[in-house]
């Protein structure tokens, strides 16, 4: 009867389990914009005019300046929104940034160059702890912290990303 009892106990936690969701749920206040501080490398999640919460972040390898072309290694400057989540990402899970806009576009075509893409705000692999400025342009927090940040910030969400 005793085994019978563990077996049920454990089955039914199982299924408890199974059935819960693998991503964070935030139920809080909406994230109304994210503003980036690229020199002070502080992110904070605002609600209207009060913060939320706040993160630590790294940068592309060339982090001064705004992005130009593709390859560069700087992250963008400017206004931006959320456009995509990614939650098979290669970096943990990622949410996506708007860039290029249409006058990143155009500044990179004027050079002759692609303006890049695929700028996002992601988790950090065990490689990359601990190193300073590492990504392609993207920002960088830790895994724990992308999980907040990834239940919190919806796509349309602006972003504001300041030198």
């Amino acid at each position: 009867m005793m085994n019978r009892r563990i077996f049920t106990s454990a089955a039914a936690l199982f299924a408890l389990t199974a059935c819960s969701s693998e991503f964070r749920v935030y139920t809080g206040p909406a994230v109304t914009s994210v503003v980036v501080q690229k020199g002070r490398r502080k992110m904070f999640l605002f609600h209207n005019n009060e913060v939320l919460e706040q993160y630590d972040f790294e940068l592309g390898f060339a982090p001064t300046g705004h992005k130009e072309v593709e390859g560069d290694g700087r992250t963008p400057e400017g206004a931006y929104f959320i456009d995509r989540k990614n939650p098979n990402s290669s970096f943990y899970l990622s949410i996506g940034i708007s860039y290029p806009n249409a006058a990143d576009r155009a500044r990179a075509r004027a050079m002759g160059k692609s303006p890049g893409g695929d700028i996002f705000i992601h988790g950090t692999p065990r490689a990359s702890l601990n190193r300073d400025d590492w990504t392609a342009g993207c920002l960088a927090v830790k895994d724990r912290e992308m999980e907040d940040i990834y239940a919190m910030v919806n796509v349309g969400t602006p972003i504001f990303m300041y030198a």
